[in-house]
């Protein structure tokens, strides 16, 4: 293989600028949607057989550069909520913490590397398929901005948000809710962070949308910011814990995440809401359907490689 280099801990050899390409286009996403670009960068690592646990460390990694890259844009757009994020980072420390010593767990019972991919299958599919619909509906029916459609929620919902205790104001995202809902989710998306080498941000966007309510320009910016954090120290634990991080597979993904995030957070300023929604809802489908056809169908394909009767 022209231009190939060997990685160290996946002990697979792939071309360098395949790997730097990868890093730009998923960087591109990532300052695009205000997503690691984790929930894309993996599956497609494992795709070109980097084993998963090594792709997911790894790639936590790499999400450290394109967020902090995507970071630094939107803070000096003034489209991060600081004050929201760092609640958001509490839990997510914890979570990723959790998240890395279950898959200490999962490795020592040698099913870490199935479950990270029917994890990946569950969550795409099922957040792929509820922003597809609700972005289409929301452009059929010509609404109000995006964030403008969320107001009217069940009365449910509304009196357990009022019920929570430490009500905190949130300024720069003209919010007010308690200061618990942010940790929770935070929390939860540490575990996935850990677990599938995401910053969390394809399942933060709509969280952040429809339970926080916060505004879209204002979600961007502030997802990337908890990401950052939150991978930094999924990243070091991976490291410490597991030894699954390949630092020459990151850094050559590093490479073209950093320029990628940059041109993404400039491009998404001129882009529709909607659209990207239902772009990145198309996209996370597709990923979703090629992994699950992988889970199906290795075992005639094995059998055909191999000239088997």
């Amino acid at each position: 293989m022209h231009f190939a280099i060997y990685l160290p801990v996946a002990k697979t050899a792939v071309n360098v600028f395949l790997l730097v390409g990868l890093g730009g286009i998923v960087g591109f996403l990532s300052g695009l949607f205000g997503v690691g670009g984790g929930f894309l960068m993996t599956p497609i690592l494992i795709m070109i057989g980097i084993p998963p646990t090594v792709a997911a460390a790894s790639d936590s990694n790499q999400i450290v550069a394109a967020s902090a890259s995507g970071t630094y844009a939107h803070a000096r757009a003034g489209s991060v909520d600081f004050k929201m994020g760092v609640l958001l980072l509490l839990g997510g420390i914890a979570g990723g913490g959790a998240g890395v010593w279950l898959i200490k767990l999962l490795l020592k019972l040698g099913e870490a590397n199935f479950f990270i991919t029917i994890t990946y299958v569950v969550l795409l599919g099922f957040v792929g398929t509820y922003m597809f619909f609700e972005s289409l509906g929301a452009l059929r029916r010509k609404q109000r901005p995006f964030v403008e459609a969320t107001v009217d929620r069940p009365s449910v919902y509304a009196r357990f948000m009022r019920s929570l205790p430490f009500k905190t104001t949130f300024p720069r995202s003209s919010v007010t809710l308690s200061a618990l809902m942010p940790v929770i989710l935070g929390l939860l998306v540490g575990v996935l962070a850990a677990i599938m080498g995401v910053g969390g941000g394809f399942i933060m966007l709509p969280v952040m949308i429809y339970l926080l309510r916060m505004p879209m320009h204002v979600v961007v910016g502030t997802s990337l910011f908890q990401i950052l954090f939150t991978c930094m120290n999924v990243t070091i634990l991976q490291s410490y814990v597991n030894h699954t991080v390949d630092l020459v597979l990151a850094l050559l993904l590093l490479v073209g995440s950093v320029i990628g995030a940059q041109v993404g957070a400039r491009v998404s300023k001129r882009l529709k809401a909607d659209q990207l929604k239902i772009l990145m809802a198309i996209i996370v489908l597709l990923v979703m359907g090629k992994m699950l056809l992988d889970l199906i169908l290795p075992p005639e394909f094995l059998l055909t490689y191999k000239g088997g009767h």
